[in-house]
């Protein structure tokens, strides 16, 4: 969040152990201009994504997903009935 703040909010943020300065004044709430999202790559296991460089803003993003590749659910196993199915985002 820090990055996110630093670089596209116009503020200048740091974080010590329990207090974020915002501007050089702690600061307990923050609300961000911008949406941003997590970035996966394809690669979960070794790829250069959000983990490394973090939240993307929206307006930064120039694609969008239309396929599922690969879907599998926390200790239930994949689920093969979502695999190359077309995205269909939630509404």
């Amino acid at each position: 969040m820090i990055k996110a703040i630093n670089r596209f909010e116009g503020a200048q943020a740091k974080g010590f152990e329990d207090t974020i300065m915002i501007d050089g004044l702690p600061d307990s709430i923050f609300t961000f201009q911008h949406n941003y999202y997590f970035m996966m790559g394809d690669k979960r296991h070794d790829s250069t994504d959000s983990r490394k460089w973090g939240l993307v803003p929206e307006k930064s993003i120039i694609g969008k997903a239309s396929m599922i590749w690969f879907s599998k659910e926390k200790d239930k196993g994949i689920r093969w009935n979502r695999i190359l199915n077309y995205y269909k985002p939630f509404s």
